[in-house]
């Protein structure tokens, strides 16, 4: 309890716990019962994207600690306070002393979320209280090892247990007997050095020292200053120094410029703690997707520099370089189509990489900083095509990823000739904007970029592109329709190598009428808890679960039968055989779960026997109509959505043992198994029990 309390009012260890302040405390007057309860200001680890649409940038949690010293024993709750009528979270902890030894601390913890509605976002809501709920409970032990070390460091080693006050001692000698009293226990070395090695402890609660007025690293030469960066108050040039030095004892790998770190410290007004976390955050993207190698490494598929309407084009008045979008001459729709999301933001990615290095260039050509590039957007031809909701979401995602990574990069953006549309797409896109990025977007409907405050102000006119009424040759693709003979089905595109989002444990499936796609998991021991959690991309489907004491033939591709389809990829697996009954060769273990097109479902199953258990996702037939022959519209509807009678499902399966599984998620694998009520499914490991939750 000693280190536990160390955490607050806050925990640099954990920096997405802001502060907390206390609003609620007891204390009994023999000092055996203290009861505090806490206010929690989070910072939590969401989509810039998602937070925009939820209005907030922090969240808050309500957490009361019950220490009852006579007993021996710690209760934590916690609920939130933010959102408590769209999204429930519960969270238990309990400390105890072991029945057989007690010095020994047992520790459970459970907790449960119930996503009531979330603005369409549901699923991602799960997935990041999933992340964030696994990775406190990894942290956990890391973080009380840490301040047991402080606490030894201090000479802190033992605290006495407690006892009644002396006028209490002889009443309850005599009907109370008091448990033996431990012998003092030295805090393990082996175990206080295993929290402070760890590097992750180590970089996140290390703060670069404050600079000493007048040292030589306090400064930056004058003309460096002048040339590369621009005009530097003495508190923005201290700021951008204790940067880069944290930079420098922390970060292993390349350091990136000062011009770079500059445009991260200008995004969040010069404060050091948000300026360094979306910086090691971004560092970390870049490594991982090796987008420092993007330009050298990549080229372009050949849709893309036929179709993709865009292109640098010399530079503005004031020396950026001009990027021209002739987007409303570009068909979203079918380059999507054509190359899915991946391919459109790797070369989005390419062109803020290309930017970067002109800028770089452009420094030198001009002798003076130039650090932003000015976009040029023609509008010209932008219809309702352009507002197809997977083009629109592809956008958004580039938005996101871009505000992120490349922050003060935009200098200035020129949108002309927008049509009557534009207000539509522009109410869609402008809330995902950051603040300071709107304030440098100017705006020109019809012809009005022709006269007294627009292009010219800005561009030479010796260079304003020809299709805009200049007579500079602009080498912009002029776009156009891609055709149709291009497009790709969502398998191909799904299995190029361009994952930029993120890796995933998931597997893809297709079920087709008359073909399920059916997962066999063997188990050894009874009471194992089988765990799921799968999306509906397309289509509806049934989920069943099997159980057979003897194996299933080897898993084969389906050939589809009448389809005369090959499944590709291998992606749709048969094991319960034509030939075998329900009833006498397996039994259904679950009742069958129907799930609509974009459900998300997780749930679990206590295991009852050993032997082989199935998992199947099976096509769902829309019944007609009870009192006519003719379909209804709905169904209509919902057969031509689904062609060729496929449907389509992303998969994660796992199995762990009853006993790991009880009260908490055991590994970060576990996490994507599901969350709400898991806990509940292990009370009893004579019965079978399943939970499934569907977040709509």
């Amino acid at each position: 309890l000693q280190a536990y309390e160390r955490r607050f009012p806050t925990c640099p260890l954990i920096p997405m716990f802001v502060a907390s302040d206390t609003v609620n405390e007891y204390k009994s007057e023999d000092e055996a019962i203290h009861v505090i309860e806490r206010r929690c200001k989070l910072d939590i680890d969401a989509p810039r994207l998602l937070k925009k649409i939820a209005g907030v940038d922090y969240v808050y949690f309500v957490q009361k600690n019950s220490l009852n010293r006579r007993e021996r024993t710690l209760h934590i709750e916690a609920y939130n306070e933010t959102f408590s009528n769209r999204v429930i979270i519960n969270e238990h902890c309990s400390y105890t002393v072991h029945p057989d030894n007690e010095d020994w601390t047992c520790f459970e913890q459970s907790a449960s979320l119930d996503i009531k509605s979330f603005f369409g976002f549901e699923s991602t809501v799960e997935k990041i209280a999933m992340k964030q709920y696994t990775s406190n409970i990894k942290k956990g032990k890391e973080i009380i090892e840490y301040y047991l070390k402080q606490l030894e460091e201090e000479g802190i080693t033992f605290v006495p247990r407690w006892t009644p006050p002396v006028a209490c001692k002889s009443e309850s000698s005599t009907s109370h007997p008091r448990r033996p009293v431990s012998p003092a226990i030295n805090i393990p070395e082996s175990a206080t050095k295993e929290g402070l090695n760890n590097k992750e402890i180590l970089n996140t609660s290390s703060s670069p020292p404050e600079p000493t007025a007048g040292t030589p690293d306090d400064k930056l030469d004058a003309d460096y200053i002048k040339r590369y960066l621009g005009d530097l108050t003495p508190m923005q040039e201290s700021c951008l120094i204790r940067l880069r030095q944290w930079l420098q004892e922390t970060h292993k790998g390349k350091i990136p410029k000062d011009e770079h770190i500059l445009r991260f410290l200008r995004a969040r007004d010069f404060n050091i703690d948000k300026a360094r976390e979306i910086l090691c955050q971004s560092l970390t993207w870049r490594k991982q997707h090796q987008v420092d190698y993007i330009l050298d490494t990549w080229n372009p598929p050949q849709v893309l520099q036929d179709y993709y309407a865009g292109g640098w084009h010399h530079h503005d008045k004031d020396g950026r370089p001009l990027y021209v979008l002739r987007l409303g001459q570009m068909d979203t729709k079918g380059l999507v189509r054509a190359l899915g999301e991946e391919a459109l933001l790797r070369y989005v990615l390419s062109i803020n990489e290309e930017g970067l290095r002109r800028c770089e260039e452009n420094t030198k050509v001009f002798g003076r900083p130039i650090s932003s590039w000015t976009c040029l957007v023609d509008l010209e031809g932008l219809n309702m095509r352009h507002l197809w909701r997977p083009g629109v979401k592809a956008l958004l995602r580039i938005i996101e990823v871009v505000e992120a990574n490349y922050p003060e990069t935009l200098g200035r953006l020129l949108i002309l000739r927008a049509p009557r549309v534009f207000p539509v797409l522009w109410t869609l896109v402008s809330p995902f904007i950051d603040d300071n990025t709107r304030k440098k977007f100017l705006i020109y409907a019809g012809n009005d970029y022709q006269g007294p405050g627009g292009l010219l102000d800005y561009i030479d006119k010796e260079i304003i592109p020809d299709f805009l009424g200049g007579e500079c040759m602009c080498e912009v693709p002029e776009g156009g329709l891609v055709p149709k003979s291009l497009y790709r089905t969502a398998e191909e595109l799904e299995n190029e190598d361009i994952k930029l989002w993120t890796e995933t444990i998931y597997q893809s499936a297709s079920v087709f009428k008359g073909a399920p796609h059916e997962v066999l998991i063997q188990i050894v021991d009874a009471s194992s808890v089988i765990t799921w959690d799968f999306d509906v991309c397309k289509g509806d489907i049934v989920f069943n679960i099997f159980h057979s004491k003897r194996a299933p033939q080897p898993p084969k591709k389906d050939s589809l039968g009448a389809h005369s389809i090959t499944s590709p990829g291998g992606n749709n697996v048969q094991l319960i055989d034509k030939v075998w009954q329900l009833g006498r060769d397996y039994s259904m273990v679950e009742s069958p779960l129907i799930c609509k097109e974009g459900e998300s479902v997780q749930g679990s199953h206590v295991t009852r026997w050993p032997g082989f258990y199935i998992l199947q996702w099976k096509f769902h037939s829309m019944p007609a109509c009870a009192t006519t022959n003719l379909p209804r519209v709905d169904d209509v509807l919902a057969s031509l959505q689904v062609s060729s009678h496929k449907c389509k499902v992303m998969y994660y399966t796992e199995v762990i043992g009853s006993e790991d599984f009880r009260g908490s998620m055991t590994s970060l694998e576990s996490s994507h198994s599901g969350f709400s009520q898991l806990s509940a499914a292990t009370t009893s490991s004579s019965q079978s029990h399943s939970s499934s939750m569907i977040s709509r």
